[in-house]
């Protein structure tokens, strides 16, 4: 009754019944999603802030600042994000953790007004400490500062941490309670959103998360390739949107008359047309999935998709092979390892369907490639927290950057040129030589793709 695909509730029909000592556990932490009741409440919390978007949308109309329509993939982005495409931005793509967090700190410093924080992963490391300390910097000054973690990803999070940003004067909390005896094993509904805002005037959306690991300083996993971008102008103020709903919803307190929603033209950073996708359990539709099936929809000559977790589900495979038979240059660049052995496996799992329709699967060799990119034509580029899985298409609340700008797209291309330069073309032979149990196992394993 509360999966949202046929697969799921098959899925869990049987396991509940055939292997019960198993399935009741797993249930417990990742099926009883409560979706009813929880999508009836987090949808109540929006209606409050939705004038807001109305609002802000008549502001943008005043200034000028809306994209003219043209129907197609960007028109049913509009609706689905219930914001129009708006011009006059400029995106700067940051590559990798140095860049990201030199440019975001800088932005802090600058902060006049207000600085707006939400991370999936927070640690209490070099890296997490020097943005504690900046914002509780910020916050004695007098600016307005607000925090929003996600409660699972922040697990090992010390409680030391956000005592200290609290008694800086920084408001610090937490998406979602977890403390409670009913909630305590559940795993879904994960805000993995990575946003700063700072005055209205900076937005910086991307892959990161805040840790040393992310500045390549992992054991392991290193250099660690991510992607974040800054946007300016008119798209910068909706950003604050999917950060106000939250925020309204996990504190129940009201941010909407606190923050600069006015738009003038001398908001205008540069040529650019840009938009902001928020995505959730929550939504009347599958926003997330829905956007990157009609992206793929109308590729025309290129989709090159950078993701750490690629575990399609039948709808976005079959949209990538339909692409691919009409001869559009369809490429996945995934990572050779990754921090999740269950999905490595369900990724070849694709191989066959993928290389028979002529679609180029590689694995990037140089680190770990965690960024969740999308490039499609040579106009159109993505870059935000969403990957390439079920929980990202439906069970996660998400962000994405819509940039339609062809400069802004040839630098993502020609990032994602040097890491297909690092990397190696797998085809359906990589499956030829191994064992039998590997290749159970990789079928096995394409199963639990709904938990993944």
């Amino acid at each position: 009754m509360q999966t949202r695909t046929e697969q799921g509730s098959v899925a869990w029909v049987v396991s509940l019944n055939a292997i019960p000592v198993v399935a009741v556990p797993a249930w417990m932490v990742f099926g009883d999603s409560k979706l009813d009741s929880y999508t009836s409440t987090h949808r109540a919390g929006l209606e409050k802030t939705r004038p807001l978007a109305v609002k802000l949308t008549a502001n943008l109309k005043a200034a000028k600042a809306i994209a003219p329509r043209e129907g197609g993939v960007l028109s049913m982005l509009e609706k689905l994000s219930l914001m129009p495409l708006m011009k006059g931005n400029q995106a700067e793509l940051l590559i990798d953790g140095k860049a990201t967090f030199d440019s975001i700190f800088k932005a802090i410093d600058e902060a006049e007004n207000y600085i707006l924080v939400q991370f999936y992963i927070v640690r209490n490391d070099g890296n997490g400490i020097a943005l504690k300390e900046k914002l509780a910097a910020k916050a004695r000054e007098g600016v307005m500062v607000r925090v929003l973690l996600d409660d699972i990803g922040c697990l090992d999070l010390p409680g030391s941490y956000v005592d200290e940003l609290r008694d800086a004067g920084v408001d610090a909390r937490f998406f979602m309670d977890f403390s409670g005896e009913a909630n305590r094993f559940q795993l879904n509904f994960r805000n993995h959103r990575k946003l700063v805002v700072v005055d209205g005037k900076k937005a910086f959306i991307g892959g990161h998360n805040v840790g040393d690991e992310y500045l390549g300083k992992h054991p392991v996993r290193t250099p660690w390739r991510d992607s974040h971008v800054l946007l300016t102008g008119p798209v910068a103020k909706a950003a604050q949107v999917p950060f106000v709903e939250d925020w309204n919803w996990a504190t129940g307190g009201d941010l909407l008359d606190k923050l600069d929603w006015d738009i003038s033209e001398a908001d205008f950073a540069g040529e650019m047309e840009a938009l902001c996708l928020p995505s959730g359990p929550a939504d009347p539709l599958e926003t997330c999935a829905l956007f990157y099936l009609a992206a793929i929809n109308s590729a025309k000559d290129k989709v090159w998709i950078a993701s750490p977790y690629f575990v399609p589900d039948e709808k976005i495979v079959a949209a990538l092979q339909l692409a691919a038979m009409r001869g559009v240059d369809v490429r996945i660049l995934i990572p050779e390892e990754t921090d999740s052995k269950l999905v490595q496996l369900s990724s070849m799992s694709y191989l066959k369907e993928m290389s028979d329709m002529g679609i180029k699967m590689y694995r990037y060799q140089n680190g770990f490639l965690h960024q969740k990119v999308v490039l499609v034509d040579d106009d159109l580029a993505t870059i935000g927290s969403a990957n390439f899985d079920n929980r990202s298409f439906r069970l996660n609340f998400e962000l994405t950057a819509v940039i339609r700008d062809k400069s802004f797209a040839s630098e993502v291309e020609k990032m994602l040129t040097q890491y297909l330069e690092n990397s190696r073309l797998v085809t359906d032979d990589g499956l030829e030589g191994k064992s039998y149990w590997y290749r159970l196992s990789v079928r096995a394993s394409r199963m639990l793709a709904l938990i993944q």
